[in-house]
């Protein structure tokens, strides 16, 4: 019988923890500030900075909401990132992508500070990564990670296949495995005998942005699976890039969807802001 990797149990986990953390440094007189910044009013990415700020009063720590209208141009974005990269008040800067078409998404990541970036996007987060200095991780592969040790599943030594090579998960899922000691291959839509590949996966991420790509041909028997896609099929209803139902009975773990990775990157998201508070 296959073990489902409860998401929300452990993002909450996670949150708890932080809260307490919080709470000692907030006695100490130590505070975080986390600004959001929105241009327009796409319902996804409402829900998404909805529960971003719910999140920050969760664990304690306070959110300041820019929510600008989608004629916002690039110009008066960008001098509203230097303000808050200028402003001491606030430690943390996330704007929600995506961003109006007319808005170079690239310049205003690379705008804001490093030391600010809590989504880990800017390249000199990025790295420090793979050099394994200290830095702000992107939120997703670092919520894979977490999933992976708190259910109980070593990395070490493992053969671990990566399918998908994004900037924001693929590129630093393979680094975080990496980090962990497993032995890492990094797959994409132009690898040849990809079935091949992923079948020697002991752990297998995918990642590939296909909804339910990824059949049981494609799953060694007894490998972890991580989904962190995440669409709407045909009725409506949430499926990932995995094929629960032909997939899971070959699994020894796996991640649902929903309620597997995604809870996770608001947590780690939240344990970002955490540590970019003054210690």
């Amino acid at each position: 019988m296959y073990q489902i990797i409860d998401g929300k149990r452990i993002s909450q986990e996670i949150k708890d923890e932080l809260r307490e953390k919080v709470a000692v440094l907030k006695e100490q007189g130590k505070t975080f500030t986390l600004a959001v910044i929105q241009v327009g009013n796409d319902p996804a990415s409402s829900v998404y900075v909805g529960n971003k700020k719910k999140a920050c009063a969760y664990i304690g720590i306070e959110s300041l909401s820019y929510e600008l209208p989608q004629e916002t141009t690039e110009d008066e974005l960008l001098k509203l990132v230097r303000e808050l990269n200028n402003n001491s008040a606030v430690g943390g800067i996330l704007v929600q992508l995506p961003l109006p078409e007319h808005i170079d998404e690239e310049k205003v990541l690379l705008t804001i500070s490093p030391a600010k970036d809590v989504d880990g996007f800017h390249p000199e987060n990025v790295g420090n990564l793979s050099i394994g200095r200290p830095g702000f991780v992107s939120c997703t592969p670092a919520g894979v990670i977490q999933l992976l040790k708190r259910s109980g599943i070593e990395i070490e030594g493992k053969e671990c296949v990566v399918l998908g090579r994004s900037n924001i998960v693929g590129k630093p899922m393979a680094m975080l495995l990496l980090r962990e000691n497993g032995t890492v291959t990094v797959c994409h839509s132009r690898t040849k005998n990809l079935k091949e590949i992923t079948r020697r996966a002991d752990i297998l991420v995918v990642a590939i942005g296909k909804p339910k790509f990824v059949d049981a041909s494609y799953v060694k028997e007894g490998a972890v699976v991580i989904d962190v896609g995440i669409h709407r099929n045909e009725n409506n209803k949430l499926c990932g890039d995995v094929d629960f139902d032909s997939v899971a009975p070959h699994t020894s773990a796996i991640t649902p969807v929903p309620g597997g990775v995604g809870p996770m990157t608001i947590a780690m998201l939240m344990s970002n802001c955490m540590n970019g508070m003054p210690k």
